[in-house]
């Protein structure tokens, strides 16, 4: 049996303790109003089991009995069962929430005869948060974002944020978000109530400095940018991320955000808010050219963040702020208010511990902000966000943070499908509860398979992360080499495409390692229970477009190279023409049909993220992937690559 994320102290007695048919689950008279809730969700786990559960709150005799006691730190628990009973204790009812969580584990693993064990446990960081892009691309369904939480919960998660730009329903600003399926302030109040059910704090997040594409691209309220253009750029997915930086200089441009703040703040029982304030890369490199010469860039920075951290904190909240830009002087975190948080985040799967060091020497409150390595992939890099996530829970325990924050973002349209991030959730989840005790890449997707998929062979997890490294020609490349096409021209496209040539040609052994991991995971599918066998869906269709994709800059790069190649990404085929024009038509008829194979599996794409997502952003997708089945029946079949 496995338990995630693995407790500090679990002990096993012999013996055995057999569920009851008619569970009585007794809330002691030290627990508060909250356990109820919690005590619900063992409920509904007992149910699924076979039993059929009540709960009562008195001092009569029970199966399983809840209490607090103080003596304990508040998310310490301790779970004892015995032949006789079940008898979780908390410091506090979070405490008891993870006692629970803990328990149904056991439960959903050992059916009605649960093993009597002893486990005692607490986490190494008190907040233990998840960041969800639901901007750039995605906007959840309610329905996923229900699913989430409760997936945190079970995993001992107990901050959740959403980032936000333009995908909320802001009163008064609708051509911000005309065009878009925004979330409601009724969706939100919702959300929040149904977070703080699984004990789980759902903290706002609102961009509101940099990254404004939509904001400062409106005709209303483009003249708040920091340079003179904004709003007559042609969209791309780079060009969103790399402009769009409020001007600090303009009163009315600060008081617009204000305006945004008040009206988001208000649907959130937190008392904390993430401001963002991160990646202004235009700052003072437009209206505030001349300021930022005799003031200095970071003096803009502070000071503009100052007064944003000084309207949170008049609004009775915390203020949180990304760590990136404040990283290049350090010296003038002391100025920040000495409540506000730094989100010191750092991705690579070596990143360093240099960012939490400094931020440690200068005081200010910091939490550590790994992510879970989905941006621009198919199917998110698993063991990179493993090597990543298990280093900064590290630093974050050396240098004293206070909180972890382990981050999914959106880039480039957020083409992986939610799902796919589960894995790096639960490896958050377990490294910042537990580090010690973190199991080793392989050790741990194995015990995912069991605990979160159900899978007895112990493979699913690893063959995703497998088939997460087969990418020749990824998404990423393919969004990239799109925008730079019409401006750049045939010879930079081409410049471009060579210093990929070493990856892009490894796409035929790439496409066979591809086709190993859809047989394997198919054959998980005889060892999870047919419940989660719709989990294998989503993978084998991104796996389908890894493959598509892979072949498509393949295709490219030997057409426009004029090296030749209709050799599909298939190595063991060998093509052997008699001359040029049969070559010729060989690559003809292969751009043809790979192009129809990229819209019939858009058309499933489509369909899928349908289930979970709004239309949100669905459009620039498509439009990624209509360009490339054009491009491949015009410029490679016809081969018009000087047109």
């Amino acid at each position: 049996m496995y338990l995630l994320p693995v407790p500090r102290n679990v002990s096993y007695q012999e013996g055995e303790y057999a569920l009851p048919y008619d569970l009585q689950i007794v809330m002691e008279p030290s627990c508060e109003r909250q356990v109820y809730e919690y005590a619900l969700l063992l409920k509904e786990t007992a149910d699924a089991c076979g039993s059929r559960g009540t709960v009562r709150r008195d001092g009569g005799r029970g199966s399983v009995r809840l209490a607090i006691d103080s003596a304990l730190a508040a998310q310490q628990y301790h779970l004892k069962i015995n032949e006789k009973g079940i008898k979780l204790t908390g410091g506090s009812s979070q405490g008891i929430l993870y006692a629970i969580q803990t328990l149904r584990q056991i439960i959903r693993q050992s059916g009605m005869l649960l093993p009597c064990m002893t486990v005692d446990d607490w986490p190494d960081y008190e907040a233990r948060g998840f960041y969800h892009d639901v901007t750039r691309g995605r906007i959840p369904k309610m329905d996923w974002l229900y699913r989430l939480a409760d997936t945190l919960s079970y995993y001992k998660v107990n901050q959740l944020q959403l980032y936000i730009e333009h995908s909320f329903l802001f009163q008064g600003m609708s051509e911000l978000w005309r065009d878009d399926t925004p979330l409601t302030a009724e969706d939100i109040m919702e959300f929040d109530r149904y977070c703080a059910k699984r004990g789980i704090e759902l903290v706002p997040s609102l961009s509101t400095f940099g990254h404004l594409y939509k904001l400062l691209s409106t005709k209303q309220y483009r003249g708040y940018c920091e340079l003179a253009d904004a709003g007559e750029q042609s969209f791309g997915f780079k060009q969103r991320m790399d402009h769009h930086t409020v001007n600090v200089s303009d009163d009315g441009a600060f008081s617009l955000i204000c305006t945004m703040i008040s009206q988001f703040l208000p649907l959130f029982t937190s008392r904390r808010f993430n401001i963002c304030a991160d990646e202004t890369f235009d700052l003072g490199k437009g209206k505030n050219r001349k300021r930022a010469d005799q003031e200095g860039k970071d003096r803009l920075y502070i000071d503009y963040v100052k007064k944003l951290c000084a309207f949170i904190l008049d609004q009775g909240s915390t203020p949180m702020l990304w760590g990136d830009v404040l990283l290049g002087f350090p010296e003038l975190a002391s100025e920040l208010p000495k409540e506000a948080i730094c989100l010191n985040w750092g991705y690579a799967p070596d990143q360093s511990e240099d960012s939490t060091r400094i931020y440690a020497g200068t005081g200010v409150r910091q939490y550590v902000c790994p992510g879970v390595g989905g941006w621009n992939q198919f199917v998110n890099l698993q063991r990179s966000a493993y090597e990543n996530i298990s280093r900064m829970s590290r630093y974050g325990i050396t240098y004293g943070c206070e909180g972890f924050l382990n981050t999914d973002w959106g880039d480039f349209g957020h083409i992986n499908h939610p799902a796919f991030s589960i894995p790096g959730m639960i490896c958050g989840a377990a490294a910042s509860w537990n580090r010690e005790a973190l199991p080793e890449y392989d050790k741990l997707n194995a015990q995912i398979s069991a605990v979160e998929y159900a899978d007895s062979s112990e493979r699913f997890t690893g063959i995703t992360g497998l088939l997460s490294e087969q990418d020749s020609f990824g998404w990423h490349d393919a969004v990239f080499l799109k925008e730079i096409w019409e401006p750049a021209g045939r010879q930079t496209v081409y410049d471009e495409l060579a210093k990929l040539k070493n990856k892009i040609e490894t796409a035929p052994e790439k496409c066979e390692k591809i086709k190993a991991c859809i047989r394997d995971l198919k054959a998980c599918t005889r060892t999870m229970p047919q419940e989660k066998r719709a989990e294998v869906y989503p993978y084998l269709l991104a796996a389908d477009g890894m493959q598509i994709f892979n072949t498509i800059g393949l295709l490219i790069w030997k057409s426009l190279s004029e090296v030749g190649g209709a050799e599909s990404c298939t190595p063991k085929e060998e093509h052997h023409y008699s001359n040029p024009n049969e070559r010729l038509q060989a690559l003809r008829q292969k751009a043809y049909d790979t192009a129809a194979e990229l819209e019939e599996w858009y058309y499933h794409y489509r369909m899928l993220w349908g289930s979970v997502s709004r239309e949100s952003e669905l459009y620039r997708i498509g439009e990624v992937i209509f360009w490339y089945a054009d491009m491949l029946r015009e410029r490679v079949a016809e081969n018009t690559w000087n047109a």
